[in-house]
C-alpha cells in the first residue's frame, strides 16, 4: 500500500515508519525537517505544514492510507482532519493516547489523582481528537491508544488488544513499547479490524 505518515521522525513515527516498511509498504514521510529521516528505498521523504489543511491535503492525495503520529498539543484535530477528508484517503489512523481510556466505569485515566501534570494538556487533547473523531460521519478514522507507559522497548509481536478500557499486565503495570505499538498498527492497517472505532495495545 501506498501510506503517508505524518510525523515521521518522532519516536512512534519512526518505529511506524520502519514497521511498514519492514512489511514492503511505499511511505510518504511527511515532516517538518525533511533531511532527518534515514534514507530508503521505500521511503520518500516530503515537508509539510500540520497547519496548512490544502497545503497538507495536496500531500495526502493519492495515498491508501494516513497515519497521524504527531503530538496532539503540536497540531490542530480539526485540521488534520479536514486535510484527510480533502485528500479524499480511504482510511486515517491516529496515534492515539492513554489518557482517554478508562479505568473504571465512566473514569478516564487523565482524571486520576495520580495522573502526570506534565501530560494532562496533551492527554486532554487527545481525549478531544477522539471526540471529534466519533462525531465524524464521512472519515474511515481508527484511534490506537498506546498504555500508559509508552517507552522504548523491544518488537517481540506479543500483546494484548483491548477496547476502551486501559490494559494492565500481571505485574500490575500498563505499557507497551514503541516497537509493539508499530507491529499492532501496522497490523490494524493490513487487516482492517476496527474500523471508525479507538483501541488499546498492551502487554
Amino acid at each position: 500500500m501506498k501510506i503517508a505518515v505524518i510525523g515521521a521522525t518522532g519516536r512512534a513515527g519512526s518505529r511506524i515508519v520502519d514497521e511498514l516498511v519492514r512489511r514492503g509498504h511505499a511511505i510518504t514521510a511527511i515532516v517538518r525537517h525533511p533531511d532527518k529521516v534515514q534514507g530508503s528505498a521505500n521511503v520518500t521523504a516530503v515537508k509539510g505544514d500540520v497547519f496548512d489543511a490544502p497545503g497538507l491535503a495536496k500531500l495526502l492525495a493519492g495515498h491508501d492510507v494516513v497515519v497521524s503520529a504527531v503530538h496532539f498539543t503540536d497540531s490542530d484535530p480539526a485540521l488534520l482532519i479536514a486535510a484527510v477528508k480533502e485528500a479524499k484517503v480511504g482510511r486515517y489512523l491516529v496515534v492515539g493516547g492513554a489518557g482517554s481510556l478508562e479505568v473504571a466505569p465512566g473514569v478516564q485515566l487523565v482524571t486520576t489523582p495520580n495522573f502526570p501534570a506534565a501530560y494532562k494538556a496533551e492527554a486532554e487533547k487527545g481525549g478531544a481528537f477522539l471526540d471529534l473523531l466519533r462525531a465524524e460521519k464521512e472519515l474511515n478514522w481508527t484511534f490506537l491508544s498506546p498504555s500508559a507507559l509508552f517507552v522504548e522497548g523491544e518488537r517481540t509481536g506479543k500483546f494484548r488488544l483491548g477496547a476502551d478500557q486501559l490494559l494492565v499486565g500481571a505485574d500490575g503495570k500498563s505499557s507497551i513499547s514503541f516497537e509493539d505499538y508499530a507491529v499492532a498498527l501496522a497490523d490494524e492497517i493490513e487487516r482492517p479490524a476496527h474500523l471508525r472505532q479507538r483501541f488499546t495495545v498492551g502487554y
